[in-house]
Order: structure tokens, then C-alpha cells, then sequence
């Protein structure tokens, strides 16, 4: 039998550094049953697959706990514990800085020893204490991250000092002191900065409405918290309220601003039979529900899940950048022995080599190159929800900037499913007659062309014809009495069957279909030598579709849409998206994407699929990168990298741009934080700067990496929003 494999994320705080993140990534691997463990530092997640009939979410919670971490599930996300943990810091910080910054008077002598040594004892212990936990708990462990290297650096620098106390010498107190209120004024700044990164998810926890109104079977309501509403409770939403649930609307109309789901800025009419999102404000009107789905199984809570897995995963630039980071702290620890020792044998001044060694351990700075990578895919996915896009993961991120080609299915995707009514010509002349009684006939078919042909038809005031004996012929159309006569609508093969003879409209209608058009036919059974007339439609292109190729096209990208309709039709559709024939790929049966993905991928394009039905979710998995579409079915949801919350073509393109900046700003992060330490690390160990400006220079350093990640908020598509 095999194993039922959950994934869980938590959100964890405590972590100060990329060895904090190695750490607790080894720490949650060893334990039985997971199977693999990401986190992420600037989003503070850390997400878990694991076996749930070994280990249970609360024993990761434990586990993670034992490694000096906090951990809670996502869902239970609270701001403002982020916000008490950042007071505590700048409380911290505020009595360090006042204890720190008497001890530059004592640089020039104006101090006694003594009293240096008491404004610095609470400095190096109490407000450093975090760092010697720290410290401890990476060690104990088996790794080495920043609290290592600052508890190593400044309690060295603490120890001289007191030494040169004893000894009757002039201290030097205000290195670690100063050193550590400057390494905790730019963690709280830094973590300020990180916590710009996940307004993504703690925005969408915001809009959760807390209670919702549910209705008894007496028709009695009572304010209820929404985890204890379960599928199939009735639920009552007045005007101003946000909709507590996912449902369908049984009794009420209203309009609701849907634009934190789809991203519409438009408000939609909501009445009974619509279906509505949990999350999203009713406006205007009293609502009744029926429940479809609460918790983390409605579209809100996916949609946290989906945005918390992005942001706990990596690309492999990152899980390279992780790695080197794992053995920074052993590697900087080398290089401060090393330091010692050169300058000691060169000086022969112990105390003396002891300052450039601390400097070593100060200066350098495993924390940008920690979050050179994950800053800004937080940033990224935060920016790319604003916009209505949803990425599974960062590595469909990281898919998305190196597409070649991008393979568009037609139907429901740079077409709506209703089709435009182009033509009505009846034999004898009466178009609207004919149009009357074919709604009439279509009044019982839900196929999106009887759709369509009834809404033209009350779109002109017609009143469609009484219809009795209603019945569907599969793979040919619809019939029907009207009257004492029997109706025959659908393809030439219904008619050919019932002998009824298509007359002088058949040369009208080869034309149409040269043009590809399709054509139903209307036929009387008690009229066999001259068909009624016909009714012509064609795809109806969504809005933006043609602008959405030619941005593609713009980006350098290759085009190519796959069409299960014949050679005619997917020629007229592709000719009015303004694809050229080589650019169409018809008469592709469902079965048949999967091969084409493939044999674009054995060519070796990067390959992105761009579907909607059921029938895409095989592409959509099989491709580099699988774009579902506002709108689509669940399965194809699940296949894809990513998913576009609104009907949109233009927004793959947009897509691909986010995705070309996000990777602009990793690699100017990944060259800071190499370049910064490869700078750094050797002028502090020839002597060429103090503990202090070290100290400075390591968080500026993190700054910088985070400070670029942030201005990638500022990105907006080409052209303007979207």
C-alpha cells in the first residue's frame, strides 16, 4: 500500500539568516516520514511533505520548536504577532543604542574603564542574547549561521576589552556593543522590509470574514464563527458585508465587487442560481447562500495555499545560493583563525591581531546572499496576484522568463465558448421568423450555439415559437413540434437523414463554410425539397486576445494555436488573430496535445501551454510551464504553473514581462551579495576598516538585497495595467 503523502506550510519565525534556513531544512528532513522540506526566509514559511500515517503536522510543529523556531500553520497566520515581535525589537534596539552610544565618548578617553565595562555588559548579554541562542541552537544542530558569527565576533571583542581592564590599558568596549546594536537595528529594518513581501497572503487573511449569518431550517439566523459552517448550511449576507463562503445564490440579487478573486475592478450581478466567492463584497443587496465550500477548500483558502507554496518554494539558482550559504559561517570561521594567526606571527601582538580577526567575523554577510533570491520571488508573487495572476511555485516563475514558444488552445481561450451569430438567411425571406422558431426549438438545448441563437433572438424583441416533443439526436442537433410541424435543427447530416434537401441554399452555405463559418441548418420534415433556411456563427474572439499575441510576438516569443475544428474554421479564427497558417495547428483531437507539447519539446523549445478544459490538463502538466485560465476547470487549475484569474489573454504576456524582471533583480542580488563578500572578507582581514564600520557595512549590505526586491513593486505591465 503506499504512503498518503500531505504537504503542509508553516509560517516560522526566529530565523535570522540563510543558515537559519539550511538548518531548519536539515533539521525537517531527518525527521521520519517527510519526504522533502523547503523554507523560505523573507516569506517565513517553510513548507512540508511528509507521510501522514508516520508523522502528523503537530510533530513537525515540535520538530521545528526543538530547533529554536516558532511555528504555526499558515491559516493561522497572525500580523499582529509579526508586529508585537517588531515592537520587542525596537525596544531592544532603543535601550542598546543608549547604552552603546556613551561608549564612543569613551574612544577618546573621557570614560572611566570601569564604567565602559557596566554600559557594555548589559549590551553584550541582554540585548545580544538573541544571538547567543541563536548561536546555540545552529550549533547544536550541526551548522554555523549569522548568530554564530556575530556571537564569536563580538564576544571576542567584549573579552579584550575587559582584558585590557584588568591589565590597566585603555578598552575598546564600544566594537561589540556598537557592533550589536547596529546588527539588530538592521535586523529590524530588515524584517520590516521582509514583511512588505507577504502582504500577498496576509492581505487575503484580512478579507475573511470572521462570522457569517447562518439560516436554521426555521428561517432563524445566528452569527456563527465561519469554522463551524459546513457545505450545505444556508447563509444570509446583507449589503456591506463581505460574502463569508463559497455558494450559490438562492434567494436575492446583488451586485459584488469580485476584484480581490478575478481582479475585475468591474462589480458582477449576483442573483439566484450565480455562484459567489467567499472574500468577495456584496455591495448592495441581501443575499442568501447555500454553502459550497469554507476553509481550505474554497477558492480563498486555495488561494492562500497556493500562494504560500510559491512563496516556501525555490528555483535552483536559490538552492545553489542555500548551499554555499550552509557552509558560509565554517568558511568566514576559517578565514578570522586565519587572520589571527597571519597577524600575529607577522606583529607578534596578540591583543593587536585580535581586532582584525573580530572584523572578519563582523563584516561578512551570509544574509544577502540568503536573501538575494527569495526577496524578490516574494515580492514577485506578490505583484503577480495584484494583477490576477496566481504562479504555483517559483520554479514556474523561473519557467516563465525562459519561454520560446507559446501554444494557445482555442476554445475558452483566445475564444469565448459562445459563438457570434453572424448569419440568419431563410428560403422565403423572413429572417426573424425563421430565428423565432429556431430559439423555440433550441429553448430545451443547453449547447452553446442554442445559447447563443436564443439570445439574438430576445436581444430582437422575438418571441420564440411553442415547441412540444423536445428531443436531442447526439452528433446531429435537436427536434421538435411546432404545431403539426416537425422541426429539424442542427449540422447537413440531420437533414441529409430526413431527406430534406438543402435547395438553393447550399451554395450559400459552401461559401459560409469556406469562410469558417459553421452552419446550422432548419429543416421541415413535411418540406423535404427545400430546407427552412440556416443560421451561420463563428468564434467570438475574447477581448484583448489579438493584443495579447502581438505582445507575445513583441517579447520575442514564438505563436502557435491548436484547434480540434477543421483546417477552414482554424484558419478563419487564427486569420482574425492575425496568426499566420504555419502559427494554426487544426483538427487536434484532446489526446493528441500531449505529443504536439512534446514534439515542440524534443525541437528544444521552452514550451508554455495555455489551456482551459478538462481536456488541457495533460498539456498543461506535460509543457514547461501549464497556464490555466480565468474561469477554467478545476482539473486544468491543478495541471498548471499558473493561473490566471481573469478570462485575460494579455495577462500571459504580462506574465512573461514579471517573470523577465524577477529574474533582472535576482541576479543583480546574486552579484551584490558574492561581490560584496568577495570585497569585504580580504580588506577586513588586511586591517582596512574597525568593528564598527564592519558592522555598518554587513547590514547595509542585507538592506540593498532587500531594498531591490522591494522596488520590484513598483513593476507594472507594458502598455499600463492590465
Amino acid at each position: 500500500m503506499s504512503p498518503v503523502t500531505d504537504t503542509a506550510t508553516f509560517t516560522v519565525s526566529g530565523m535570522t539568516c540563510a543558515g537559519c534556513v539550511s538548518r531548519l531544512e536539515k533539521v525537517l528532513a531527518r525527521q521520519p516520514g517527510v519526504v522533502s522540506a523547503q523554507v523560505s526566509l523573507p516569506a517565513e514559511l517553510a513548507e512540508v511533505s511528509f507521510d501522514a500515517g508516520v508523522i502528523a503536522e503537530a510533530d513537525l510543529i515540535d520538530a521545528i520548536e526543538g530547533a529554536g523556531f516558532g511555528a504555526r500553520p499558515i491559516s493561522d497566520r497572525a500580523t499582529d504577532e509579526a508586529g508585537a515581535e517588531a515592537k520587542r525589537t525596537l525596544i531592544t534596539l532603543a535601550i542598546s543604542a543608549a547604552l552603546s552610544l556613551p561608549l564612543l565618548a569613551g574612544m577618546l578617553g573621557h570614560i572611566p574603564g570601569w564604567l565602559q565595562w557596566a554600559l557594555a555588559t548589559p549590551v553584550q548579554f541582554w540585548a545580544g542574547a538573541r544571538f547567543y541562542r541563536g548561536a546555540w541552537h545552529s550549533l547544536k544542530g550541526g551548522s554555523a549561521n549569522m548568530d554564530v558569527l556575530v556571537a564569536l565576533g563580538t564576544s571576542a571583542a567584549y573579552g579584550l576589552a575587559v582584558w585590557q581592564v584588568l591589565a590597566g590599558l585603555h578598552p575598546q568596549f564600544e566594537a561589540s556593543a556598537l557592533v550589536i546594536t547596529l546588527v539588530i537595528a538592521g535586523k529590524w529594518l530588515e524584517a520590516r522590509a521582509r514583511r512588505a513581501t507577504n502582504r500577498a497572503i496576509e492581505a487575503l487573511l484580512a478579507i475573511r470574514p470572521a462570522v457569517a449569518v447562518r439560516v436554521g431550517a426555521d428561517g432563524g439566523e445566528e452569527s456563527v464563527p465561519i469554522h463551524r459552517v459546513r457545505p450545505g448550511d444556508v447563509v444570509r449576507v446583507r449589503p456591506g458585508e463581505r460574502i463569508p463562503v463559497d455558494g450559490v445564490v438562492l434567494d436575492g440579487r446583488a451586485s459584488v465587487d469580485e476584484a480581490v478573486v478575478t481582479g475585475e475592478a468591474m462589480p458582477r450581478d449576483r442573483g439566484p442560481g450565480s455562484t459567489v466567492t467567499g472574500g468577495t463584497f456584496n455591495l448592495d443587496g441581501l443575499l442568501t447562500v447555500q454553502t459550497g465550500a469554507v476553509g481550505a477548500g474554497a477558492v480563498l483558502g486555495r488561494m492562500i495555499a497556493l500562494i504560500g507554496h510559491a512563496q516556501a518554494t525555490k528555483p535552483r539558482v536559490q538552492r545553489l545560493a542555500d548551499q554555499v550559504s550552509g557552509y558560509f559561517a565554517f568558511f568566514v570561521a576559517g578565514v578570522a583563525a586565519a587572520t589571527l594567526a597571519g597577524w600575529w606571527l607577522t606583529t607578534g601582538d596578540l591583543a593587536a591581531s585580535i581586532l582584525p580577526a573580530v572584523v572578519v567575523l563582523v563584516v561578512a554577510c551570509p544574509c544577502a546572499l540568503g536573501l538575494a533570491t527569495p526577496a524578490v520571488i516574494a515580492v514577485a508573487l506578490g505583484v503577480a496576484a495584484r494583477q490576477g495572476i496566481l504562479i504555483r511555485d517559483a520554479e514556474a516563475l523561473e519557467a516563465a522568463h525562459a519561454l520560446t514558444l507559446v501554444v494557445f488552445d482555442k476554445t475558452g481561450t483566445l475564444t469565448e465558448e459562445r459563438p457570434d451569430i453572424t448569419n440568419i438567411e431563410a428560403a422565403d425571406g423572413d429572417a426573424d421568423a425563421l430565428l423565432a422558431l429556431a430559439a423555440g426549438v433550441q429553448a430545451g438545448s443547453n449547447h452553446p450555439i442554442a445559447r447563443a441563437v436564443i439570445e439574438v433572438a430576445a436581444a430582437k424583441g422575438l418571441t420564440a415559437s411553442e415547441v412540444a416533443g423536445f428531443r436531442a439526436v447526439p452528433g446531429r442537433g435537436v427536434v421538435g413540434w411546432v404545431g403539426r410541424r416537425e422541426i429539424l435543427l442542427g449540422n447537413r447530416a440531420l437533414l441529409d437523414e430526413a431527406g430534406i434537401n438543402a435547395g438553393t441554399l447550399g451554395a450559400r452555405a459552401a461559401s459560409l463554410e469556406a469562410d469558417g463559418k459553421a452552419v446550422i441548418w432548419v429543416g421541415d420534415r413535411g418540406s423535404p425539397t427545400q430546407a427552412l433556411g440556416l443560421i451561420a456563427c463563428s468564434d467570438r474572439l475574447r477581448p484583448g486576445a489579438r493584443r495579447a499575441l502581438t505582445a507575445l510576438r513583441q517579447a520575442g516569443l514564438k505563436l502557435l494555436m491548436v484547434t480540434g475544428d477543421a483546417p477552414a474554421a482554424a484558419a478563419a479564427t487564427g486569420a482574425r488573430l492575425g496568426l499566420a497558417p504555419d502559427q494554426i495547428l487544426a483538427g487536434v483531437h484532446p489526446e493528441d496535445k500531449i505529443a504536439e507539447i512534446e514534439r515542440l519539446q524534443a525541437a528544444r523549445e521552452r514550451v508554455a501551454m495555455v489551456g482551459d478544459g478538462v481536456n488541457d490538463g495533460p498539456a498543461l502538466a506535460q509543457a514547461n510551464l501549464g497556464i490555466a485560465m480565468g474561469g477554467g476547470t478545476d482539473v486544468a487549475i491543478q495541471a498548471a504553473g499558473a493561473s490566471l484569474m481573469r478570462a485575460e489573454p494579455e495577462l500571459v504576456a504580462s506574465l512573461v514581462h514579471l517573470a523577465r524582471a524577477t529574474r533582472r533583480k535576482i541576479v543583480q542580488n546574486l552579484a551584490w551579495a558574492f561581490g560584496f563578500n568577495l570585497v569585504a572578507l580580504p580588506a577586513a582581514a588586511l586591517g582596512q576598516f574597525g568593528p564598527v564600520p564592519a558592522a555598518a557595512a554587513m547590514t547595509l549590505s542585507s538592506l540593498i538585497v532587500v531594498g531591490n526586491a522591494l522596488s520590484l513593486q513598483r513593476w507594472r505591465p507594458p502598455g499600463g495595467p492590465v
